[in-house]
This record gives C-alpha cells, structure tokens and sequence, in this order.
C-alpha cells in the first residue's frame, strides 16, 4: 500500500519521533548481530492523508506589561501594518498576512505591508510575520518557547477564548490565519523547520495509554 509513497511527514510529536531514532541507534550499537527486525528498530505511530487532515489557526495571548497605551501600540505597528478598527466584535482573518488583534476590549485588523517580511518559506508564514514584525520588537517578547508573558490558543477553542483570557490572565490577543499543508509540506521539503505553536492538527487522537515493548 505504501510503496508509491515518496514522502511521510510529521505532522506532530517530531520531538518524539527523534528521541525513538536516538533509542533504536543506541539499542543498535548496544546489539551489533541486529538484523532490522527487532522491536527497537520500529516505534508506534499514526498516517493520515493530507487530504483528510485540517490545520487550524493557533493564536496567540499575551501579557503586555510595556507601559505603551493602546493608540501608541497602535502608532509603533502601523509601521509594518495597515490597522482597521473593527470594534467589539471579533475579527476572523480570512486570508495570509492578516490578523485579529483584541487589545482593550477592540478588535482591530492588521495586514502586513508589502515589503516587510521576506518571502522564504519560513519568514513569510504568519506565524513568522507577527513574531518578528510585532511581538518581538514592539511587545518584547523574543523568545515565544519560555517567555511566560505569552501563550498559545489552540483554534478549536473558537475566538471567543481569546476574549476571555484578554479578560482574566492576559490583556491582548493575536488571531492567526491557518497556516497550510502546502506551506508545511515545502519547509519540510526545503528541510527548514517551523516555527514553534505553528499548527493546530484536526483530527486529534483520543487520549489513551500505548506501550511499544523494546525487546
């Protein structure tokens, strides 16, 4: 079934996916009269079509404590982006390069300008976009993996989550356009890697407990 297949992708759990490598090459130097059929060459995993996968937005929740009003943020990204005041109801992008921006109970729509990012796979996903244009330079958030300021939104939740953590943990809200398989599949294949919280995977798999004895 899988002959004609060229290419796998992992769509996620790389992390997991190398850490088995790094066990079976182990378990391999550990028994060198291998033969390719131990447990420990093989590790579980589960294929899906592209065709019957779904990328989600994955938005982003901040904690803004720069001291800059709404109007002065407001000046410092109009900069790199077109900003059209939306009001109280939540804006959805509903293309690239745009974004929902919820900043003092507003909704705001950002698109960035044309010029301002490069167009190599990875800096000119939306992901990239935001973070280098805004949330690095402008909110002073540089690394996204351990800056506790920030944090990210699954877009199953729905825009509606964002609001209410605006409303309690945090104070401004970024919603994403989805990034696509396309965009995924040609980072892998320039052999490039995403950026971090890039992707929110539907389906997901039910929750459960899986043992894969190394013999």
């Amino acid at each position: 079934l899988f002959a004609n297949i060229n290419y796998l992708y992992i769509a996620d759990g790389h992390h997991r996916a190398a850490s088995a490598v790094k066990v079976g090459l182990k378990k391999r130097e550990d028994n060198p009269g291998y033969t390719g059929k131990e447990e420990f060459n093989y590790f579980l995993a589960v294929l899906f079509s592209c065709d019957e996968l779904r990328i989600l937005d994955y938005n982003r929740v901040i904690n803004y404590d720069g001291g800059l009003s709404v109007d002065e943020l407001c000046e410092k990204i109009s900069e790199k982006f077109t900003i059209e005041k939306i009001g109280k109801h939540p804006y959805k992008p509903s293309e690239p390069h745009t974004f929902g921006w919820v900043a003092g109970g507003e909704w705001y729509k950002l698109s960035a300008k044309e010029g301002t990012f490069p167009t190599d796979p990875v800096s000119s996903l939306d992901v990239s976009i935001i973070h280098n244009n805004l949330i690095a330079p402008i909110l002073g958030i540089t690394d996204p993996r351990t800056d506790e300021r920030i944090d990210f939104v699954g877009g199953i939740r729905g825009l509606r989550e964002l609001e209410m953590r605006t409303k309690t943990d945090m104070n401004m809200a970024f919603a994403m356009y989805p990034t696509t398989l396309d965009e995924l599949m040609n980072i892998a294949d320039a052999g490039e890697i995403m950026p971090p919280k890039s992707t929110w995977f539907e389906p997901k798999l039910l929750s459960g407990i899986f043992i894969h004895k190394l013999s």
